[in-house]
């Protein structure tokens, strides 16, 4: 009877308010379950991340994207999909992108004929940037994902495995350029962009998917360094996802339950008003708040509270060995609508704004356009010849 009343109640606070949807969650197949369908009908889940099980052929994906959009047509189908070692659907004509970091070795090539060719190499580098980004958001919307998770803002201090070759550049300045233009290119297929990870992952060694990294510079060091691009970017940046590090110098908590860096600096001193979207929640660096393992629903409130609009929490829907289906995700939804009734967080109004901003804009064109398109099979040839 508890579980009931606390169920009508959550209904009846949905109905007399605005809807906010702040969960972005995954699916375990090719197709919707039953399980699925009911998740994404629920009304605190605003969008859904896919993987490379979720991917079969572009006939498949098509159709599996209708099929979300036919529950609920503001429903967000998004992909972590950069290129390079980050990209689930390489198969049936998605194009191979480029690691990001070929992009700044371009930058940085010397012709031959240094007083003739002085700069050009830039200028081709940031040409090609904006076509990567094109392909890779008009091959995605084609199939109807609206989103991508990209691009990398992580700066290549050289330190951390997990960045690497996904930073485009070391310097500050050439990781701006390069990545303005590869969102130019999203923006022209109609896809918003993600910069990540706030304020900065390129200079700790450890992978936050497996541990919680520290990072041990000052304020004045990140701010004048890592977080450069952010404010150079700040009126072509749609949304920022938070590093799960911390920077013990500026706060005890890591980027995605601080106050300090997602309001005071993020909002307030760099005046950011796009989205702000959490790493998954369910990786190793992601619930562990002031020394102690947090619940999801836990962590979801926290970070909602910080200044997130945005939660990823992904790879639960995966079905194990002897089971029918996962009930995590249901728990999870479940507990945080009660934190919602017990006024552990609020509904914002802002943040659902910021939300429905990250869906595709304009019409796609239909994969079989795209292959006739001369602008497209422009941005293909200089994505891929990389002796530019």
């Amino acid at each position: 009877m508890k579980n009931i009343s606390k169920s009508l109640a959550l209904k009846k606070r949905f109905k007399d308010a605005f809807v906010h949807s702040p969960i972005l969650l995954d699916i375990n197949g090719l197709e919707l379950t039953r399980e699925d369908r009911r998740r994404l009908l629920h009304p605190l889940t605003g969008g859904v991340i896919l993987f490379a099980r979720n991917w079969h052929n572009k006939k498949q994906l098509s159709a599996l994207c209708l099929e979300i959009k036919s529950l609920r047509a503001e429903l967000l189908i998004c992909v972590d999909h950069e290129g390079g070692r980050v990209q689930r659907f390489k198969t049936d004509g998605f194009t191979h992108l480029p690691p990001m970091l070929t992009l700044g070795e371009q930058w940085s090539a010397k012709g031959a004929l240094a007083n003739r060719n002085e700069g050009w190499s830039v200028l081709e580098a940031t040409n090609r940037a904006t076509a990567m980004g094109f392909v890779m958001a008009s091959e995605l919307r084609a199939c109807g994902v609206d989103f991508s998770f990209a691009p990398v803002l992580d700066l290549d201090h050289g330190r951390s495995d997990v960045i690497f070759d996904r930073a485009f550049h070391r310097d500050p300045r050439v990781v701006s350029m390069l990545s303005k233009s590869f969102m130019e290119g999203m923006f022209q297929a109609g896809m918003a962009n993600c910069a990540k990870h706030f304020p900065g992952h390129g200079f700790v060694q450890a992978d936050s998917h497996t541990e919680l990294p520290f990072d041990h510079r000052s304020f004045n060091e990140i701010m004048s360094d890592d977080v450069l691009p952010y404010k150079a970017l700040s009126s072509s940046v749609m949304s920022i996802m938070p590093a799960h590090v911390i920077y013990p110098q500026v706060d005890s908590r890591q980027t995605g339950f601080s106050k300090v860096w997602l309001q005071q600096v993020l909002r307030e001193q760099l005046g950011f008003a796009g989205a702000i979207i959490s790493d998954d929640l369910s990786m190793q660096g992601a619930r562990e708040l002031d020394g102690k393992i947090l619940s999801y629903a836990k962590a979801a409130s926290q970070a909602l509270n910080a200044g997130c609009d945005l939660l990823l929490l992904c790879n639960q829907s995966v079905i194990k060995v002897g089971q029918t289906h996962s009930d995590i995700l249901d728990v999870f939804l479940q507990e945080l609508g009660e934190s919602l009734l017990e006024g552990e967080w609020t509904l914002s109004e802002k943040s659902e704004y910021r939300r429905r901003a990250l869906l595709g804009h304009g019409p796609a064109m239909t994969w079989s356009d795209l292959m006739r398109d001369p602008r497209y099979q422009n941005a293909l040839a200089l994505t891929l010849n990389a002796s530019l």
